[in-house]
């Protein structure tokens, strides 16, 4: 049986570039939930692989200009839909479509995002491969 690795909030924010003030707003707004150990100081905290590649995804989605809001239901959307996008091995690939301030998370397909560019609408690529990719 293969034992799961665990991140500090510090590895988190070296790996993804996230600003440790940043992961403790999501953790306080339980965006992305660590496993948190007490010690004899205080709180020890960990994320586990996938804590990292929740964090991957929102650190991408936000650098492409998608607002926290859009980024929590992409994310919830892909917990519900897709349980298994955080697995090494997890080869589907997304589209976040965006129009009229919302956001929907659909499978990718060629020609269907060139029609929705063709509507107008903005489409940002999610290939939750490459994450895992960058991840490794």
């Amino acid at each position: 049986m293969e034992q799961e690795i665990f991140f500090s909030s510090k590895d988190i924010s070296r790996i993804t570039g996230c600003s440790l003030r940043q992961l403790q707003y999501w953790r306080d707004k339980e965006v992305v939930v660590p496993f948190i150990g007490a010690s004899g100081t205080g709180k020890t905290i960990y994320y586990s692989f996938v804590g990292l590649v929740e964090v991957s995804v929102m650190v991408y989605l936000l650098s492409v200009g998608l607002n926290l809001e859009m980024v929590q239901t992409i994310l919830g959307d892909l917990r519900t839909k897709e349980p298994d996008f955080t697995n090494i091995g997890f080869k589907k690939r997304f589209m976040v479509v965006a129009s009229d301030g919302t956001v929907n998370l659909l499978p990718y397909e060629r020609e269907g995002a060139i029609s929705l560019l063709e509507e107008g609408k903005a489409i940002v690529p999610l290939w939750i491969d490459q994450i895992h990719k960058n991840l490794i």
